[in-house]
């Protein structure tokens, strides 16, 4: 089995600590500092080596922190191929308040990139080999919203399938295209996607469906935190719900859940299997600290407590 190809243009340097109380002015002590490869992609690509698959995370990287990054990829033990650039690397912070329980989460916009630079990028995704590609987290300043098609031009000419998971404009520049067979949007991204609030179930699953059937996706899965996630297809949708957990910190679910299903679709498995293996993921995520992403061992007994909730027309098969 090829491995699974992970895309990130705007990787970060994950920092995560505990502070007592967060207010103003004062300095606040931290304790319990962590650093991570971070990133929509290298997210995933960590978690599918976590759960026993091979990943090849593609990423830019630049500057004195660029480097840094490349050492905690290095770390994370998973193959990797970055392209240079000239900006820094960006840095973030997630701050979880004891007193609180609340986590904070500060996130910069990024480096600038250069057209030279995003192309060298999509040579050395033409370059790979693989049979599934996540694409995943924002673009930097200075990539075009269609990036991400382009890369779907590439998966379509490999005949490998690519799996998208972004927001705003390069979302909606994708989905128009048609070149995605995935694509996970958070529910609060699909509604900015189609302009509706969507209040209900069936409102989600309409707009849902009626995505699918125009043809800018195969599969849509939405996920909804701890309500769980949609799965939607041009001829069924499915509802699932999460077990119950002490939610500890919200870093990399949503990563957690695409490298997961992800993983499970290329081994073969049934969409449905794979949809809640995902969603046991993202919930496994959730109960780890700081950056920490999903342990397998949480993963496997969560997958089996992940719970169907029937909706009209349900057709699970």
């Amino acid at each position: 089995m090829k491995p699974i190809l992970t895309l990130t243009l705007n990787p970060c340097i994950d920092a995560s600590s505990d502070a007592d109380r967060i207010q103003p002015i004062h300095k606040i002590r931290t304790s319990k500092e962590s650093f991570q490869a971070g990133g929509g992609g290298i997210n995933a690509a960590r978690v599918i080596n976590e759960l026993g698959g091979e990943s090849l995370a593609v990423y830019l990287s630049g500057g004195t922190t660029g480097g840094v990054l490349n050492g905690l990829v290095d770390a994370c033990g998973i193959a990797s191929r970055h392209v240079d650039i000239g900006e820094d690397t960006r840095i973030s912070h997630t701050v979880y308040e004891r007193s609180s329980g609340l986590e904070f989460r500060f996130v910069p916009q990024g480096p600038g990139v250069a057209e030279t630079e995003w192309r060298d990028c999509l040579r050395v995704v033409e370059e790979a080999d693989f049979e599934y590609l996540i694409a995943s987290g924002s673009l930097p300043q200075g990539v075009p919203d269609d990036f991400y098609v382009m890369v779907g031009e590439i998966a379509a000419r490999k005949s490998a399938k690519l799996v998208l998971d972004t927001s705003g404009a390069p979302l909606k520049a994708t989905l128009r295209k048609g070149v995605a067979y995935l694509t996970k949007p958070s529910v609060g991204e699909f509604r900015d996607f189609v302009g509706a609030e969507l209040p209900d179930i069936a409102s989600l699953k309409a707009a849902a469906m009626a995505v699918v059937r125009s043809g800018a996706t195969e599969i849509l899965a939405i996920s909804m935190g701890h309500e769980g996630a949609l799965l939607a297809t041009a001829d069924r949708t499915l509802m699932m719900r999460p077990p119950k957990v002490e939610a500890r910190s919200a870093v990399g679910a949503g990563d957690s859940f695409v490298g997961a299903m992800t993983l499970k679709l290329s081994q073969g498995r049934k969409l449905v299997d794979a949809f809640t293996y995902g969603i046991a993921a993202g919930t496994a995520a959730v109960i780890t600290s700081g950056t920490e992403l999903c342990r397998k061992k949480d993963v496997d007994f969560l997958w089996p407590r992940v719970r169907v909730e029937a909706l009209p027309d349900l057709q699970v098969a």
